[in-house]
């Protein structure tokens, strides 16, 4: 039994050990001392002190229990023929001539005080066999030293069966393994995802974790963080230009296509459907690109985009005859024949004529014609002035009326008088060719003093070319 026998007399002491030489044998006698066992100092949870049970006092140095020596401590612990022998938290009473307890207990294991030989004879109990006794977790080997019991290998462990034991000196420990923790005796599985291991995707499995990563990104060999993939070097997606994004890639177009809704393909950009003011006449698209081009007559000007006319006249470039006049219009020519002269008008030069006023048949006809070619392009602007008109001499007195004779049935035409003298012809309808116009534009001079009365007219014709450039 544990506890303190000096309190108790000899008779009472064997009254729990009876070791008389009629019933003490070896067998009895381990069974007495395996009873005796280590105690366990308790500490109390969240105080600063801890307890000891009884046998132990606290070493407020290092903070155990540390056993009391009873034999020590206690006179007379033990009475009679009987030895003292100290134990952990306890002491035992046993015959003093036993040889079990004599050498034994006088090594590091445990202690025996002896006290002075009492006068008379020595009992003559029976010998046993010499034997150690080993503190709780160990157990004697074939070399008769303490060693290790493993309890996780003799599966004599407490374990819950989530556990897994761990074998320590003198006893051992139930731990989880790596992926769960211990809560309240069960080992429950450890949400990895919830700490951020994973870079980007994370799927928690029991005991452990999985990372993935988003497309266009690869798992490195770490197993947590990704890294982009460079998706234009490895396979180009594109049909023109791949440019790499983290985690992803654009595809671009050269100029003059443009990229389609899928986002991968190329298609070639109609560029002459964005506007008409990109070719001064006609724009022709092409893949990846337009030009543009000019009518017959016309020269591409450097810019790629205008038209210039070709003056066939001055690079003599026509078919006119030596008795014709080339006229260049905007985009062709005109082979113009001299200008000849009806009755009763005589020809003054090559391109006025004149009614003689002593001729009767003048008298209700312009006093002369003058004849003049002008060429204008298609659709311009109104209103606009074209031609300008005047009278060459003024006479005291005299006054001048201008308006348009002939020729203007559509009225795209009206005559402005500038001045005393001059007059200007506008357009104030746009005129679309090609189309020619030919307009008799009147002056007619009025002079009350001598009471006279005359006109002149131009006969004025318009080319309009095709074109309005």
């Amino acid at each position: 039994m544990f506890g303190k026998l000096s309190s108790y007399s000899s008779a009472q002491t064997l009254g729990f050990f009876h070791l008389s030489p009629t019933v003490l044998d070896m067998q009895g006698l381990r069974r007495i001392l395996t009873a005796f066992t280590l105690a366990i100092c308790l500490s109390s949870p969240g105080k600063a002190q801890q307890q000891c049970t009884n046998g132990f006092d606290l070493d407020r140095a290092s903070g155990q229990c540390l056993d009391i020596d009873e034999c020590r401590t206690i006179p007379e612990a033990c009475r009679g023929d009987m030895v003292c022998v100290n134990q952990n938290g306890g002491y035992l009473c046993v015959p003093r001539t036993n040889p079990v307890y004599r050498s034994p207990y006088l090594s590091p294991y445990s202690n025996v005080y002896p006290p002075p030989p009492a006068p008379g004879p020595v009992p003559n109990y029976p010998t046993a066999t010499r034997h150690l006794i080993c503190r709780f977790g160990f157990q004697l080997d074939e070399n008769n030293q303490c060693a290790d019991v493993d309890e996780c290998a003799s599966d004599s462990h407490q374990c819950n069966p989530t556990q897994i034991c761990i074998n320590t000196e003198g006893g051992y420990t139930c731990s989880c393994t790596e992926g769960y923790w211990l809560l309240e005796g069960q080992c429950l599985d450890i949400d990895e995802c919830r700490y951020g291991y994973c870079q980007q995707l994370c799927a928690n499995v029991p005991g452990s974790y999985s990372c993935t990563c988003n497309p266009g990104f690869t798992l490195n060999d770490d197993g947590r963080s990704c890294q982009d993939v460079n998706e234009c070097t490895n396979e180009n997606p594109c049909t023109q230009t791949c440019v790499n994004t983290y985690g992803s890639f654009l595809c671009r177009c050269e100029p003059g296509y443009e990229l389609e809704a899928d986002g991968v393909n190329c298609s070639d950009m109609d560029e002459c459907s964005f506007s008409e003011f990109l070719c001064q006449h006609e724009c022709v698209n092409g893949p990846g690109s337009y030009y543009c081009t000019c009518p017959s007559g016309y020269n591409l000007l450097d810019d790629s985009r205008s038209c210039q006319d070709i003056n066939e006249c001055e690079i003599r470039n026509f078919t006119c005859t030596s008795q014709q006049t080339c006229f260049n219009i905007p985009g062709e020519y005109k082979c113009l024949d001299p200008v000849r002269c009806e009755e009763p008008y005589l020809q003054i030069n090559e391109n006025r004529c004149m009614c003689p006023a002593e001729n009767p048949g003048c008298r209700d006809q312009p006093f002369t014609i003058l004849y003049r070619v002008m060429d204008m392009v298609s659709g311009r602007s109104v209103p606009s002035d074209i031609f300008q008109m005047q009278a060459t001499t003024r006479y005291p007195g005299a006054y001048y009326i201008f308006q348009i004779k002939s020729g203007n049935e559509g009225r795209e035409f009206y005559m402005r008088q500038t001045g005393p003298i001059s007059a200007t012809l506008v357009m104030t309808r746009p005129v679309k060719g090609p189309r020619t116009i030919e307009l008799d534009l009147e002056m007619i001079t009025v002079n009350t003093v001598i009471n006279f009365r005359g006109s002149s007219v131009i006969r004025l014709r318009i080319f309009v070319s095709q074109y309005s450039f």
